[in-house]
C-alpha cells in the first residue's frame, strides 16, 4: 500500500509540474499581450536579432514548442523566410535551457514549500480581487511548478530507489555498454518526450533519477540529448499539412538538434568530463556518483543542457545558408503541390500550445479572407464586360468557386476562434475574438453580395435580348468604381488598423456617396423607363446591379464596424 501511494504521489507531482509550467506560461503571455504575438515579425531582420528574438520569447513563455510551432506557422504564412525561421529556432533552443535552471533552483536542498504556500495565497488574492489577474496566474503557475518539483524530490528520497536492488541492478546493467548505453538512453529520452510532449517533465524526472543516485550522470546527459530530439516532433507534426517552406522550417529544427547530438557524441566522454569539472565532480563513465552533492548533479545536467545548445548555436549560426540548402534537399515540394485557392494558409496545424499565440494566426487568415473578397469583386467587374461565351462561363465559375470559398473560410476561421476562446485568455483577447468572429460573418455577406451581382449579370445575359444602354453602362461602371474603392479602403483598414492611425471617415463618406448615387440612379431609372429609353425588364436588371452594389457598400462598412477599430486622433499619419 505504501508503494502504491508513493507511486501515485510520483505521478501526481509530475502532473503538477506540467500544469504549473502551462499556467505560468499562459500568465506571462497574457501580461505580454499582443506585443508578444507580433515580436517575431518585427525583430528578425538578421540572424542575430532572430536568435535573440527566439531566445527571448522562449524564455518568457517557457515553451520552446510554442515558439517553434509559431515560427513554422509564420513561415507557412510567408511572414518569415526560411533563413529567419532557422535563426529563431536556434534562439528557442537557447531560451528553453532556462527551464532546467528553474528546476535546479526550485528543486534544491532548500525546502520551497513555505514560499510556495505563501505564493499561492498571494496569487489567490490577486486573482479574486482582480487587482492583477494575469500576474496572479503567473505566480500560482510558478508555485505549482515548484511544489511539483519539491514533491517529486521528497517523494523520490522517501522511496529510497537507490536501496532497491532490482532498480539499481537494472540501471547498473544497462549503463555498462559504453556507447550502446548512450544510444539506448538517448532513444528512451526521445521516445518519452514524444509521448508526453513535455521536455520539462522528462528533464525533472532525469534530475530526480540522477540526484537519487540510481542513474549515472553520463546516462542522464544522454537522456537530455534524447529530449532535445524528441521535442522537435511537435513542430514536424504541425508542419505535415502546411506548405513546403513550413515543413522545411520544422526539419531545420530536427537537423539542428541532430547535428548537436552527433558532434557531442563524438567527444562525449571529454565533453561530460569538462561539464563535471566545472562543478568539481569527478567523472567516471557509467559509474554512480553517490558521494556527490545531489544539487550538484542537477546543476551538471542544467549546465550540459545550456552548453550543448549554446555551443551548437555558436557553430551553426554561421552556416544558416548551408542549412537552408540542406533542408531544401531533404524536403521536396509535393508532386501536386499547387496551393488551392480555398485552403487556409495561416491556420495550418491546429491550435498552438497556448491560446494567446493562436490569435495572430486567425488575424492573418482574416486579412487573407479580405484579400480574397477583393479579388472576387475584381472578377465580378471583369464579368460585366466579358463578351465571349466561353470566357464568360469560365469567369462566372470562378466567382461561384470564390463564393463557396468565402462560406468555408467563415466556418473554418470561426470554428478555430471558438476553440481558441475555450483557452485561458485575457479580457482584451476575448473581446478581440468576438470582433474577429463578427468580421468573418460580415465578410461572408460581402462574398454573397459579390455573387449576387455576378448572378444578375448572368441572368441578364441568359434571358434578355436587349443590352444595357451606353448611359446605363456608364452608371454601372461608376457605381462599381465607387464600391471597388470602398472595398480596397476596407482592406487597408482591416490590415493596418492596429498599427496606423486610421481615417474611418473616409469609409463612411464612401458609403454615403454610394447611397446618394443609388438614390439618384433609382429616380432617373423611373424617368428613363417612362420615357421608353429602354424596356422595363432591362431596367430591372440595371437597378438590381445598382442596389446590390449599394448593399455591398453597407456590408463593407459593417466589416469595419465589426472589427472594433476606432479612429485614433493623434499626431500620426492616416491610411488613405
Amino acid at each position: 500500500m505504501l508503494e502504491l501511494t508513493q507511486f501515485l504521489v510520483l505521478i501526481g507531482s509530475v502532473a503538477m509540474l506540467m500544469y504549473g509550467m502551462k499556467v505560468m506560461s499562459e500568465g506571462l503571455q497574457k501580461m505580454a499581450g499582443s506585443k508578444l504575438r507580433t515580436v517575431l515579425g518585427t525583430m528578425t531582420t538578421n540572424r542575430f536579432t532572430g536568435l535573440l528574438t527566439g531566445a527571448f520569447i522562449t524564455t518568457a513563455i517557457q515553451s520552446s514548442t510554442a515558439t517553434t510551432v509559431m515560427t513554422v506557422s509564420f513561415v507557412s504564412a510567408g511572414l518569415l523566410s526560411l533563413a529567419q525561421a532557422i535563426s529563431v529556432i536556434m534562439g528557442a533552443n537557447i531560451g528553453t535551457t532556462a527551464t532546467a535552471w528553474i528546476m535546479v533552483l526550485g528543486g534544491g536542498s532548500f525546502d520551497m514549500r513555505l514560499i510556495v504556500y505563501l505564493a499561492i495565497v498571494v496569487s489567490i488574492v490577486l486573482i479574486y480581487t482582480k487587482k492583477n489577474t494575469n500576474l496572479g496566474e503567473f505566480i500560482i503557475g510558478l508555485a505549482f511548478m515548484l511544489l511539483g518539483l519539491t514533491t517529486l524530490k521528497n517523494n523520490a528520497n522517501d522511496m529510497h530507489l537507490d536501496e532497491v536492488p532490482a532498480i539499481s541492478n537494472f540501471f547498473a546493467q544497462i549503463s555498462g555498454w559504453g556507447y550502446g548505453s548512450y544510444f539506448l538512453f538517448l532513444t528512451i529520452g526521445g521516445l518519452l518526450t514524444c509521448a508526453v510532449q513535455s521536455s520539462a517533465a522528462i528533464m525533472a524526472i532525469t534530475m530526480t533519477l540522477c540526484s537519487t543516485g540510481i542513474l549515472p550522470i553520463d546516462m542522464g546527459i544522454a537522456l537530455v540529448m534524447g529530449e532535445n530530439i524528441g521535442t522537435t516532433v511537435t513542430s514536424n507534426i504541425v508542419a505535415l499539412s502546411a506548405t513546403t517552406q513550413a515543413r522545411r522550417a520544422a526539419m531545420a529544427h530536427l537537423v539542428f538538434n541532430l547535428f548537436g547530438v552527433i558532434w557531442v557524441l563524438a567527444i562525449f566522454p571529454y565533453f561530460v568530463d569538462f561539464i563535471c569539472g566545472l562543478w568539481n565532480v569527478e567523472y567516471t563513465p557509467g559509474v554512480l556518483n553517490r558521494n556527490v552533492n545531489r544539487d550538484s548533479l542537477s546543476a551538471i545536467l542544467a549546465t550540459f543542457h545550456t552548453a550543448f545548445n549554446a555551443c551548437n548555436v555558436c557553430i551553426l549560426i554561421w552556416f544558416i545558408k548551408p542549412m537552408e540548402k540542406l533542408v531544401c534537399l531533404l524536403v521536396k515540394p509535393k508532386a501536386n503541390e499547387e496551393e488551392e485557392e480555398g485552403k487556409l494558409h495561416f491556420i495550418s496545424g491546429g491550435i498552438l500550445s497556448t491560446a494567446e499565440l493562436s490569435i495572430l494566426e486567425a488575424k492573418k487568415e482574416i486579412n487573407l479572407f479580405v484579400d480574397r473578397c477583393v479579388r472576387m469583386y475584381d472578377m465580378v467587374m471583369q464579368l460585366l464586360h466579358t463578351e465571349k461565351g466561353e470566357d464568360f462561363n469560365k469567369l462566372f465559375s470562378r466567382v461561384e468557386k470564390y463564393e463557396s470559398i468565402t462560406d468555408n473560410m467563415e466556418v473554418e476561421i470561426c470554428d478555430y476562434l471558438s476553440r481558441v476562446s475555450e483557452g485561458r485568455l485575457s479580457a482584451e483577447s476575448k473581446l478581440e475574438i468576438q470582433h474577429m468572429m463578427r468580421v468573418c460573418d460580415e465578410l461572408e455577406s460581402v462574398g454573397d453580395s459579390c455573387y449576387n451581382i455576378a448572378r444578375t449579370i448572368n441572368r441578364k445575359r441568359q434571358h434578355s435580348q436587349e443590352d444595357f444602354t451606353e448611359k446605363q453602362y456608364e452608371h454601372i461602371h461608376n457605381m462599381m468604381q465607387l464600391t471597388d474603392a470602398a472595398m480596397k479602403q476596407m482592406a487597408l483598414v482591416i490590415e493596418h488598423g492596429e498599427h496606423r492611425f486610421v481615417d474611418l471617415h473616409k469609409s463612411y463618406n464612401m458609403e454615403h456617396e454610394i447611397n446618394n448615387y443609388r438614390n439618384q440612379l433609382k429616380s432617373q431609372n423611373i424617368a428613363d423607363v417612362s420615357n421608353q429609353l429602354y424596356d422595363y425588364q432591362i431596367g430591372v436588371y440595371y437597378m438590381d446591379l445598382i442596389c446590390e452594389c449599394e448593399k455591398l457598400g453597407d456590408y463593407i462598412v459593417n466589416v469595419i464596424e465589426a472589427s472594433g477599430i476606432r479612429e485614433k486622433k493623434a499626431n500620426g499619419f492616416k491610411v488613405t
